[in-house]
């Protein structure tokens, strides 16, 4: 059996600040754009993996879920609770410095983790967790 990663889904509370952030700081392109029952999903990738998508969806994308659930998920992502995505960097350095230079929420400056990485940490517009690692040089 070979199972492969296809999509994986970021909340988001504003598609065009968050487009802002993963196609223009990030430099993801832009794969589609869908409306549906008043909600916005944006599907986004990195060139160099045309076969994974992240699809950029309201934070909770159910048209039956009710007002509260709606709200008490809104809150959860402006506290930044939700869970966060990391990705992987041939240069940890030059993306952070991309990445801050353009107003990006530093959390985590670079540094080497006992873990084997050297990364560093951010927050997108809506307040979800990014992690950019790099393999350490042996």
């Amino acid at each position: 059996m070979d199972i492969k990663l296809s999509q994986c889904f970021i909340a988001v509370d504003d598609h065009d600040k968050a487009l802002a952030f993963y196609r223009d700081v990030l430099g993801l392109e832009v794969r589609n754009d869908v409306g549906f029952e008043g909600m916005r999903w944006v599907t986004v990738g990195s060139p160099s993996q045309p076969d994974v998508n992240i699809v950029l969806e309201p934070p909770l994308a159910d048209p039956n879920a009710s007002p509260a659930d709606k709200q008490a998920m809104a809150e959860l992502l402006a506290k930044g609770l939700l869970r966060g995505v990391i990705f992987s960097t041939e240069d940890c350095d030059a993306t952070f410095e991309r990445i801050s230079t353009a107003g990006g929420e530093v959390l985590q400056e670079p540094v080497d983790q006992p873990y084997g990485v050297r990364d560093c940490a951010f927050r997108d517009p809506s307040g979800n967790l990014l992690r950019f690692t790099q393999p350490r040089k042996q």
